[in-house]
């Protein structure tokens, strides 16, 4: 069977500012961030033959091809699955590249998450989304009558179970929020860029449910982010250093109707899943990366990134992100960046560029790279347990 190892690179990369109040539209910022890509590759518009939008935005092929002056768009597709769109952006593109159905992709997403799509409408959006969704029309009809109807809610009760079966201690999570907070501070795109954090404030923060804390919680923030793939043997005659794509999968649960439907529901079963085909195509095992991106919308959901992805046993993930080892300098630095919960909640785009730019050896301020980064993974997540793991490799 033919696989995508390294068959394909991340050869662009660009993202609008991060901020909270923006007068610009959805596919506005999606293209700003488009052409930053395109600038970074040393391609133009007239290159892309496939353009992978953003279904969480509601982003348009023809939107790109009528702005961006597309002349041949040979392909396009987008993924219904949330946060992991955009790691199954990756291995769609890998796949069309690799078939010959494309020579160069665009994957662009991001959104108004501060000024238009606020948690404050998730429910009216849910329900409109339940018109083409039929999964969240499962979700709508049969869990929001109980006030299941927002991701602090139904993660909260996963969390909760992995207390309870595991002895998890629920201020574990602080450490997470805590580097996430640290790794900001270090970066001038962070919208906590300088807002410095101690677990002591994080405790003290209010609680948003049973059990998560303010800091808990993804950003809400204006902003877009897109990247440019390619063939590998294109890839190294363009502008930048190209990043190789060593693998990139899917993982769907049994029952992708709600977190809360699967069986068990300590863990997003898509990531562990995803995480399996990953490390398989990569030839690869945990202990073989020197960083990780992980999909952060509640600090819960990071945790079960780590478990899912085997950085540590399931169960163990509380006392895994204990003593800095997910802190830059630490074992496993994770979400370099900031992550959404410190940086800026952009469906994960994000995490993929800060990957991207910690293989090249980019990052502006030094304390935040990577030693020697070499190889680095990027999980995605959905609100339904669908996920995606990318591993990529500098060259």
């Amino acid at each position: 069977m033919a696989s995508i190892k390294e068959t394909c690179a991340i050869v662009g990369i660009g993202e609008t500012p991060y901020i909270r109040g923006c007068d610009k539209s959805v596919i506005e910022l999606h293209l700003e961030a488009s052409l930053k890509a395109l600038d970074d590759a040393g391609l133009s518009p007239k290159d892309i033959d496939s353009v992978m939008p953003s279904s969480v935005a509601g982003t348009f092929a023809e939107q790109f091809i009528l702005n961006l002056g597309i002349e041949d768009l040979r392909y396009s597709i987008s993924l219904h699955q949330g946060g992991a769109g955009v790691g199954g952006s990756v291995e769609s593109a890998c796949l069309a590249i690799t078939m010959g159905h494309a020579s160069c992709v665009l994957v662009a997403y991001g959104r108004l998450g501060y000024s238009a799509q606020r948690v404050s409408a998730r429910d009216a959006a849910s329900r409109q989304a339940s018109t083409f969704n039929p999964a969240m029309a499962t979700w709508v009809e049969f869990e929001h009558p109980y006030g299941n109807v927002h991701p602090a809610y139904y993660f909260s009760q996963m969390f909760r179970r992995h207390m309870i079966d595991f002895g998890t201690k629920p201020d574990c999570l602080g450490h997470i929020a805590l580097a996430c907070r640290k790794h900001a501070n270090l970066n001038p795109k962070a919208l906590m860029y300088q807002r410095t954090m101690t677990m002591e404030d994080y405790l003290n923060s209010r609680m948003i449910t049973d059990v998560f804390h303010l800091f808990d919680a993804s950003l809400e923030s204006d902003g877009a982010g897109a990247f440019v793939i390619t063939s590998a043997e294109r890839a190294r005659d363009l502008k930048k250093r190209p990043i190789l794509i060593m693998s990139a999968a899917q993982g769907h649960p049994r029952h992708p109707t709600s977190v809360t439907e699967q069986t068990p529901i300590t863990g997003f079963r898509g990531i562990q899943m995803a995480a399996k085909k990953s490390f398989a195509i990569a030839g690869l095992t945990p202990k073989d990366i020197d960083f990780a991106e992980i999909y952060d919308g509640y600090t819960w959901v990071t945790l079960c990134g780590l478990e899912g992805c085997g950085f540590c046993k399931v169960g163990e993930g509380g006392s895994f992100v204990e003593g800095g080892r997910i802190e830059l300098g630490g074992e496993l630095p994770v979400n370099t960046h900031g992550g959404l919960v410190s940086e800026a909640h952009q469906s994960g785009v994000n995490h993929m560029i800060e990957a991207v730019r910690q293989l090249r050896h980019e990052v502006e301020i030094p304390e935040r790279q990577v030693k020697d980064a070499e190889i680095g993974l990027v999980t995605s997540a959905g609100d339904f347990g669908d996920g995606a793991v990318t591993i990529l490799r500098r060259s």
